[in-house]
């Protein structure tokens, strides 16, 4: 069970403790009770891991070969060879990209960019934007896409992204590679014609008369050209999530996917959207673990909701969304968890404070564990550190495949 970026720091608005110190977890405390709770770096100590990497590690693989933009195109099913390049995508906003500009205002579009708008942007590149190579612009989750070019190409290039305010397009990180320099003359070519489609759009000229800031840029990352692969966890596993990452990886790993189809985001309430996909997360989790709890070895859920609350410093709803996860999935294991084992913990921390991930170690609840006594203990960042240290490739087989 992984909870999204859970870890976090002290917030004065919770008045000094952190959203899993603040919320009221009485499901989770039960577990923690009975279980131990430790800590954990997903990927090693000092180490700053984005979800992909997190995932992968907790899941007990070397990170060398993990490349963002495959898991993302395996996770909607985009079919890729070896060489095709392919990039995580955020509809972001800047204010040009001339010499005097290329502020960006927002690396998410303010996380308002609709379902719809996103798919009639995304014909609008496809159909506008002129690339040498055969491509495509997948759009999947609100803000979020997938750029696919096709291929034999490096991947040994830099992202295009935000640094201090600035847009800063890809450089080839080996400057005598000339594959690395035709990839980033595409990307960078990708990026600039589609800022022209994206700039003069309909969709964006009625969004900036809302006042809403216009999707009118892609930043492209995590470059992959390698269909992802990895060994197959031992025993048979299931996975539910609802985000195109994780649903790769689980993919990649080779367990079985049940997924919970993300609600199109339609209005303007940001976070009434990310209830909403949250409860039916859940729901959908609790229904596929009550119908296929003897068909399968083992579960994987994954819920990203918790982590979008740290990038946007909102302590609150990070605490409200804790409770909500406790209320409603972990009230539900209680009652099923029968002698099945569990662990509980998360990819990396998301501080609301920083705004980012950080380097900080997560809390890892594992339950069912032989000779623990019972005791006050919760499922808390303080707590874990009184325990047990973990690296995350480590951590599977030290406890729920332990014997």
């Amino acid at each position: 069970m992984i909870l999204d970026g859970i870890g976090d720091r002290a917030c004065r608005a919770l008045e000094g403790k952190t959203p899993l110190e603040a919320a009221k977890t009485p499901n989770l405390d039960w577990f923690a009770s009975k279980g131990k709770v430790d800590y954990c770096y997903p990927v090693r100590e000092g180490y700053v891991p984005e979800s992909d990497a997190g995932v992968v590690s907790l899941l007990g693989y070397d990170i060398g070969n993990v490349y963002r933009g495959s898991l993302e195109a395996l996770g909607l099913g985009i079919k890729l060879r070896n060489g095709d390049l392919a990039f995580r995508c955020n509809f972001a906003t800047v204010d040009g990209l001339g010499k005097e500009e290329g502020n960006v205002l927002d690396r998410r579009a303010g996380r308002t960019l609709t379902t719809h708008e996103a798919r009639v942007l995304a014909r609008a590149i496809n159909s506008e934007v002129k690339l040498p190579f055969k491509f495509e612009f997948y759009p999947s989750v609100q803000h979020r896409g997938v750029l696919v070019i096709r291929g034999g190409f490096s991947n040994n290039i830099s992202n295009v992204d935000a640094k201090d305010g600035k847009i800063v397009f890809s450089n080839a990180l080996d400057d005598e590679e000339e594959g690395g320099k035709l990839s980033t003359e595409l990307v960078n070519n990708f990026v600039r014609q589609s800022y022209e489609v994206l700039n003069k759009h309909p969709i964006n000229l009625r969004r900036a008369r809302k006042g809403l800031f216009a999707a009118n840029v892609l930043l492209c990352r995590g470059a992959g050209n390698e269909v992802p692969r990895f060994k197959k966890l031992k025993g048979k596993w299931m996975s539910s999530a609802d985000m195109p990452l994780e649903i790769g990886i689980a993919r990649a790993v080779g367990m079985e996917i049940y997924r919970s189809k993300h609600p199109k985001f339609r209005g303007i309430d940001v976070y009434a959207n990310l209830y909403a996909a949250l409860k039916k997360n859940i729901k959908y989790s609790v229904r596929m673990l009550r119908r296929y709890s003897k068909k399968y070895d083992y579960f994987y859920v994954h819920f990203k909701a918790t982590d979008l609350p740290g990038h946007d410093n909102k302590p609150l709803d990070k605490t409200r969304m804790i409770e909500m996860i406790d209320e409603r999935f972990f009230g539900f294991l209680r009652k099923f968890i029968g002698e099945r084992r569990l662990v509980v913990t998360g990819d990396h921390s998301t501080p609301c404070s920083l705004k980012a991930h950080s380097d900080e170690p997560v809390p890892v609840l594992s339950f069912n564990c032989a000779n623990v006594k019972a005791g006050e203990r919760r499922f808390t960042e303080r707590e874990g550190l009184k325990g047990r240290r973990w690296v995350g490739r480590k951590l599977l087989e030290g406890t729920l495949f332990k014997k």
